[in-house]
């Protein structure tokens, strides 16, 4: 796992509306995404942040993990399931998006 890369992406959308939208195309990613043919996110997970101060107005996230740094310039280049995802972005009400990839240097816990 230390060798995987992790994406956050952290989206502000006020409406709730439009938060639904684009949780609706996410799921959508997580059954068409394809690269060679074959499903190449290991991991996909999606949701609302919790009402608290902490989040800073940011209230969707998305954290994605890839098997290489190729595979994530993949996703954010030529993957068509991710590029269905910015087309949706485009068309919303965004007040900002923060996004960072990372390699693992501290791994704990049960689920490695």
């Amino acid at each position: 796992m230390a060798d995987r890369v992790h994406r956050v992406t952290m989206f502000k959308i006020a409406s709730q509306e439009e938060r639904d939208k684009l949780l609706a195309q996410y799921k959508i990613l997580g059954q068409t995404h394809e690269k060679d043919g074959k499903p190449y996110i290991l991991s996909l997970i999606v949701g609302p942040t919790e009402e608290d101060q902490r989040n800073q107005g940011y209230t969707l996230v998305c954290k994605t993990e890839f098997a290489s740094l190729e595979d994530l310039k993949y996703y954010d280049d030529e993957c068509k399931a991710h590029l269905e995802i910015k087309k949706v972005v485009r068309g919303l009400s965004v007040d900002g998006i923060l996004t960072v990839f990372f390699k693992p240097q501290v791994v704990s816990g049960g689920s490695q």
